[in-house]
């Protein structure tokens, strides 16, 4: 017969189940991590200084990871990089990275460290989750030997993978995802041959979990949502702003928005990069966001979600993005165009000359429409509506399709598209649709100092983002994000 001082953490764990399982909603948290980041090298530092390295990062995530545990969350969502940062080789990454089993092995490393071989790192993670009664998401690489039987097998004799590890409340390892599609640099890992499609159950719903870029495509983000039916997806990410449309909160709040699902994202917390922004967003909006470009510190967020947001008596209805667009003529007015560049993309735009107005623009299939009143027209702030139908990115490219309500830079029209944060400009109300090809279609407001806009827009189920009560703060952009992923362009550096 166990003591009694030995059974009491098996009753607080099952009470906490047991309330979870009780309830609708559950408590969650995601921490963006400044990585305390490596000495820039080619080669290989001993294993002893890689763990040093690591251990520092760890008891930063270690002492988040208790907070949220003693603020109630049931689980906590650290960054993509968090334990180790960026700055490697093939070859000098090789010292952090540790052999990650699969979860059906049914082990807790906090409680058996050496089954599996060296494991320091995933011996602490489960530590901090078993310790604290929480589920843990963290981020590190992944090591996998090959050999001449594999003809896809690397020079050096193994693969390594950056990976997402997730530990339950016993410290048991219940998931671990290869991220499928490594952004530009990321030449120390290699691409896993399959997509992943990995998700878990807990008392408080059904997980899924991808990694950063992966948000972008249909293999594994859509696959986890529509065929898994996940409730909410665990977002680990290393997201580097790009105004005026691919912002870290801005858009993984309009994705979790699109989807319909909760989102928790965990971003990395470097200036220097543009790393910041991270949440936790719903299908409603944002409960709880961050975005802070001038300080170096990490931030932890906590919010009460939905377990079953699908079940929720707001649970926003399936639009059909294209129905008003599609069903109405070209809007009369001023619809003079332009080519301004958003990046590399070539969009087209009509500016705005009035305070009110009704304007359409077209690009290849797609038709954007606006309808707008401004509180005051000023002659310093110039805004235009824009509209992309085409691939994007320089090495991997995707397919988007956009209308934009776009603050320029400047009153010179060639600034259109130019990254810019701060406006004037109120807006009494707009109604922005377009003639989009796709049902995958992500609406969001941004409003200046990369400000969310919740509760101040709604989507129609005909596809028109229109203002609820006008706009409080002034405007940057209202986008629709339309992703055609048939469209797509093949992997131009994914190998067998």
């Amino acid at each position: 017969m166990l003591p009694s001082q030995a059974l009491l953490p098996a009753v607080v764990l099952a009470l906490t189940a047991l309330q979870a399982l009780a309830s609708n909603t559950f408590m969650a948290a995601v921490y963006e991590h400044a990585v305390i980041l490596p000495d820039a090298s080619q080669e290989p530092v001993p294993p002893s200084d890689a763990l040093a390295l690591m251990n520092k990062n760890m008891d930063v995530l270690e002492e988040a990871i208790k907070e949220a545990a003693q603020q109630g969350a049931h689980i906590i969502v650290t960054p993509e990089d968090g334990i180790y940062g960026w700055r490697f080789t093939r070859e000098s990454i090789y010292p952090y990275l540790e052999d990650i089993p699969d979860p059906a092995v049914n082990w807790i490393p906090c409680t058996d460290p050496s089954r599996f071989g060296p494991a320091p790192v995933q011996e602490r993670l489960s530590c901090m989750a078993r310790n604290n009664s929480i589920y843990v998401v963290a981020n590190m690489g992944d090591k996998k030997p090959c050999d001449s039987s594999d003809p896809s097998c690397p020079r050096d004799g193994r693969y390594q993978y950056n990976t997402d590890v997730v530990f339950d409340t016993q410290g048991k390892l219940v998931a671990r995802y290869h991220k499928y599609h490594l952004f530009r640099g990321e030449t120390q890992f290699n691409y896993p041959k399959e997509p992943e499609a990995v998700t878990f159950e807990t008392p408080f719903g059904k997980f899924g979990i991808f990694t950063c870029f992966d948000i972008l495509f249909y293999e594994p983000a859509v696959v986890l949502v529509n065929k898994m039916q996940v409730d909410t997806v665990l977002f680990p990410t290393a997201w580097m702003n790009v105004l005026p449309f691919l912002t870290a909160v801005q858009f993984h709040s309009a994705w979790a928005m699109g989807m319909r699902v909760n989102l928790l994202s965990a971003n990395t917390h470097n200036t220097n990069t543009a790393m910041t922004g991270d949440g936790l967003f719903t299908p409603e909006g944002p409960a709880a966001y961050h975005y802070d470009s001038a300080t170096e510190e990490g931030r932890l967020l906590l919010a009460e979600l939905s377990t079953h947001p699908r079940l929720s008596p707001t649970y926003p209805p399936a639009i059909n993005w294209s129905s008003y667009a599609t069903s109405i003529n070209k809007f009369p007015g001023e619809n003079n165009t332009f080519s301004g560049a958003v990046r590399r993309d070539i969009f087209t735009f009509s500016e705005l000359r009035h305070k009110h107005g009704n304007y359409t623009v077209c690009q290849g299939d797609l038709c954007c429409h606006l309808i707008y009143q401004m509180s005051n027209k000023r002659k310093d702030e110039v805004y235009v509506l824009g509209a992309f139908d085409g691939l994007h990115g320089s090495v991997i490219k995707y397919h988007w399709q956009i209308c934009t309500l776009l603050k320029c830079r400047s009153t010179n029209l060639s600034t259109c598209g130019q990254p810019t944060e701060t406006a004037q400009t109120k807006f009494e109300m707009f109604s922005l649709s377009g003639t989009f090809g796709t049902s995958y279609v992500f609406p969001e407001v941004l409003y200046s100092g990369v400000q969310l806009a919740p509760g101040e827009f709604e989507v129609l189920r005909d596809g028109r983002l229109k203002s609820k009560n006008g706009t409080s703060k002034p405007l940057i952009t209202v986008t629709l994000f339309g992703r055609l992923y048939e469209k797509d362009k093949p992997h131009p550096l994914r190998f067998p």
